[in-house]
């Protein structure tokens, strides 16, 4: 397999991550076992912006590149791919901790959401009663 096609699959599992880090908690409320995945997912995007960390898969994707021959970029993923989408100009920390709040803002919301559904689940659910016992029969 080229460098070049593994650098390009790295920045595809890449956006992948970062997209469910964003919006996956949405998934719990179809698949609210998701969250054993979600959460961790949520708290290590929340803690890359909040730190500015360089996620480990940006220098793979770099080595890729730079053993195909292409150049790698400097900053992190969500720097070269998405903040130009989002922001023309460049990151700044303090945008970084604007994105990391904002992935916990949302991701908090659509946990609160589930625990109430679960919740409401919870008290609909009919218990079955114990049948009643016979009466019982008068002595002779």
């Amino acid at each position: 397999m080229s460098d070049r096609l593994i650098a390009d699959i790295i920045v595809v599992v890449h956006l992948a991550f970062v997209t469910f880090v964003v919006a996956g908690g949405l998934l719990l409320l179809r698949w609210p076992r998701l969250a054993w995945l979600h959460l961790p997912a949520a708290a290590w995007g929340a803690y890359a912006e909040f730190t500015a960390t360089i996620c480990p898969l940006t220098p793979l994707e770099n080595r890729f590149r730079h053993r195909a021959g292409l150049g790698g970029y400097e900053g992190g993923f969500v720097e070269h791919y998405v903040m130009p989408v989002l922001y023309p100009a460049g990151l700044t920390p303090q945008h970084q901790v604007w994105l990391g709040a904002f992935v916990v803002v949302l991701n908090a919301a659509v946990y609160v959401a589930v625990l109430v559904r679960a919740r409401r689940r919870r008290a609909t659910i009919v218990v079955p009663s114990r049948p009643a016992a016979p009466p019982a029969r008068p002595s002779a």
